[in-house]
């Protein structure tokens, strides 16, 4: 097992020093899903909802989200994002939206929490829109599902 690159010898929290690892092409995929009420999907798909297109409100949400990670996540390291792209699909069993971001940079160090933290706020701004309608929305399953790039090379999802 690896041992936590964020603690120094003495157990004390830093950002890891990325400035000799290649710069390469790094890319990560990163997915999840929010479920709710039929009546909620349904509102969400025809697109009548008061609040507006939820859906496109949610994809520009999150696409703002990872380029923010560094101010979110305290040992993040700023990162220049080549592309993001957001993903959102419904599904009837069960009602649900699901998420899938895919992050790219050219760096020194990888994008996974750039993809993750895209879901994430994509998925609370679905519930924030839908709230009032749903309050028994379910963020779940937010996971890394690919990764590529750096010293570490492909990881995928096994399954």
């Amino acid at each position: 097992m690896s041992t936590l690159t964020h603690f120094n010898t003495r157990g004390e929290a830093h950002m890891v020093d990325v400035g000799d690892k290649s710069v390469t092409r790094r890319v990560a995929i990163a997915e999840g899903r929010i479920t709710m009420a039929p009546e909620t999907l349904a509102l969400i798909r025809s697109g009548s909802h008061k609040k507006g297109d939820v859906l496109g409100i949610a994809r520009v949400a999150g696409i703002m989200a990872s380029k923010k990670t560094a101010e979110l996540v305290p040992l993040c390291h700023p990162i220049a994002l080549t592309h993001v792209e957001v993903e959102l699909t419904t599904a009837d069993e069960p009602p649900s939206v699901h998420c899938r971001v895919t992050a790219e940079t050219r760096g020194q160090t990888g994008v996974e929490m750039e993809a993750l933290t895209a879901v994430q706020v994509t998925l609370l701004t679905v519930y924030d829109m839908c709230k009032a309608v749903d309050r028994f929305m379910t963020m779940e399953g937010v996971r890394l599902v690919h990764k590529s790039g750096g010293k570490s090379g492909t990881w995928d999802l096994p399954g």
